[in-house]
């Protein structure tokens, strides 16, 4: 009986250090699931390491494990800076080290 070796599949995402080498130009939006009773300021964040769709779901779900978080949008560019944007009454040095726990840099 002859076997072949498996065939490699494609990366889907080359963006991070979970996924592979850094990527150029890879984006995507991944939205949170959002309250339509949702109240309060949005907030938006410069985040670095944030770069696939596995740590977009990470950050997430940190962030709406925070208290008074109504809402999480994140705008991933894999390889550059993405935007994480926090609706609700949360202090942002809280969303800050949510942020950082899960394993990104928050820039600004």
């Amino acid at each position: 009986m002859i076997t072949f070796p498996p065939r490699l599949l494609p990366m889907a995402s080359r963006g991070c250090s979970c996924c592979g080498p850094a990527s150029d130009a890879d984006t995507a939006s991944i939205p949170a699931a959002s309250d339509s009773s949702a109240g309060g300021a949005s907030r938006s964040y410069q985040v670095t390491g944030l770069t696939c769709g596995y740590c977009a779901k990470s950050v997430t779900q940190a962030l709406q494990g925070l208290p008074q978080v109504d809402d999480v949008q994140v705008d991933l560019a894999a390889g550059g800076v993405s935007t994480v944007t926090v609706t609700g009454v949360v202090p942002p040095e809280m969303v800050r080290r949510a942020i950082e726990e899960a394993g990104c840099t928050v820039l600004s």
